[in-house]
């Protein structure tokens, strides 16, 4: 049977990062956890690259109409297929998605992209220390070190094309969210300092219907910080989604 459930993941991560929520969401669902171009075992990324490339990429591949999940990245690039190719996805599922950065946040995520450029392991250094607080990563020391080893195994030119991609890609959907026709729902942690719960909030003002949650307590790795609350907030949107706002 085909996919009916895909999960995409976010810049310098690859499917792995699913590991906590595909199990449970198989019980009901057929799902699949491809990685994005440029990440993973997939092709390269051209140092070009647009949101639209990846969009249009993943859509390919898609087995016929989707719930989309997408986190962070894999969010921008689930908003962008939801508006070129309205036929693939039946709903959709924002985890931890930027939207209408501030000047003071697109001016951080460029520094960010900079510095990459620079010295990409203190980059991805700095990455796993933003994601996961000391208590977290005092009781998952084994995680944080394979989210490093993820991120440093990245090809560093796809790896820069993808970040270039997420650092403009909000501004590249901004205006056009109100013609995303599916279901959404967008859902961040409350303590997400990068897709703060002010951008899940406008994310759900802007798209029709769409709804709200931030999770109390929560970073930015919900998907591996509490895998429990996303999964049971994809399968209740998947079964009623409506437009309101929970915490």
């Amino acid at each position: 049977m085909s996919a009916d459930l895909v999960l995409l993941h976010g810049v310098g991560l690859d499917h792995r990062m699913w590991q906590r929520c595909a199990p449970e969401l198989a019980r009901e669902h057929q799902v699949s956890t491809p990685d994005l171009p440029g990440h993973g075992a997939a092709a390269p990324l051209a140092p070009g690259a647009t949101l639209g490339d990846l969009a249009a990429e993943v859509a390919r591949g898609l087995p016929g109409p989707v719930h989309l999940v997408g986190f962070s990245l894999g969010a921008l690039v689930a908003q962008q297929i939801a508006l070129r190719f309205p036929e693939t996805v039946r709903s959709l599922v924002l985890v931890s998605s930027v939207a209408a950065r501030a000047p003071a946040e697109a001016a951080a995520v460029g520094d960010r992209l900079r510095a990459a450029e620079r010295d990409f392991p203190a980059t991805a250094e700095a990455a796993v220390q933003r994601w996961m607080d000391p208590r977290w990563r005092a009781r998952e020391p084994d995680l944080a070190d394979r989210l490093r080893a993820t991120l440093l195994a990245n090809d560093l030119d796809s790896y820069l094309a993808a970040y270039r991609i997420f650092a403009t890609g909000d501004a590249e959907l901004a205006g056009h969210l109100g013609r995303i026709t599916a279901p959404a729902l967008a859902i961040t942690g409350a303590d997400d300092p990068g897709s703060t719960p002010a951008m899940t909030e406008h994310l759900a003002a802007a798209i029709p219907g769409a709804r709200a949650v931030v999770v109390p307590g929560a970073r930015h790795l919900l998907p591996l910080e509490h895998p429990a609350r996303l999964c049971a907030e994809i399968r209740e949107h998947l079964t009623h989604p409506t437009s309101e706002f929970r915490s």
